[in-house]
């Protein structure tokens, strides 16, 4: 099976309409996903604007890239660290 990546906007729009009355059933045969991955949108986007969805995922990456520099730095401390406590 072929994966597809919606966008935010078209996972705000399938929520909206799921506010709106319709059956999650029906949207997760039209979207072509399943009701595991319609709920996990829910959880995620549920009551938020396209606008917020966006700034969410640019916080998103942003906090992946400063745990990345942690966790370099941190090598980088237990590198110098080791290099120190040997007896030259």
């Amino acid at each position: 099976m072929t994966r597809k990546r919606h966008t935010e906007e078209q996972i705000i729009g399938v929520l909206k309409e799921a506010e709106a009355g319709a059956k999650p059933l029906e949207l997760c045969r039209r979207q072509g996903v399943s009701e595991t991955t319609f709920y996990k949108w829910k959880a995620k986007f549920g009551g938020l604007t396209v606008s917020d969805a966006r700034r969410l995922k640019v916080l998103e990456e942003e906090n992946r890239r400063l745990k990345q520099i942690v966790a370099e730095q941190s090598l980088d401390i237990q590198a110098l660290k080791a290099i120190n406590s040997k007896n030259f």
